[in-house]
């Protein structure tokens, strides 16, 4: 069945149901659990959305969201232990949050990927964009989807 199974969470109530569901999937088949969160880049420009700030409080945002994404990650491997299923953690720092998940599935020789999509249709999807289903599009590794 799987060996290891990488789970991308962001601590939303959603992504809270897709890492139970790693859990007790990495239970059954007694796989080892990643568990991802991908932090955002502050953006730098003014054509990027974001403020001009100066260098220290772009550092300080940073390293508020890094030390927020830890904290997720390390819940998921307190719960991944409780269950008695081997729980490794990774934050990675990228803007392309779909490819990320990627290349932490292959990095880490991942043979399921776990998510959770929110059913954005229509105007929604298209604004807000869909991290699951570029995942699905492109990933060469399974992909299981939660809602």
């Amino acid at each position: 069945m799987y060996q290891k199974i990488l789970v991308a969470t962001d601590g939303s109530t959603l992504s809270k149901k897709a890492v139970n569901h790693a859990i007790g999937l990495a239970a059954l088949a007694n796989a080892e659990l990643v568990a991802l969160k991908v932090v955002p880049r502050y953006p730098q420009s003014y054509f990027e959305g974001g403020l001009a700030l100066q260098a220290e409080e772009v550092a300080r945002v940073e390293k508020q969201w890094s030390d927020d994404a830890q904290a997720i990650v390390a819940a998921v491997q307190k719960t991944a232990s409780g269950k008695k299923v081997n729980c490794r953690t990774a934050v990675v720092k990228s803007d392309l949050v779909s490819d990320a998940i990627i290349a932490a599935a292959k990095k880490h020789k991942c043979d399921l990927i776990v998510m959770a999509s929110h059913g954005r249709r229509g105007v929604k999807r298209l604004l807000l964009g869909s991290e699951t289903q570029q995942v699905l599009t492109h990933s060469t590794v399974p992909v299981l989807v939660l809602r």
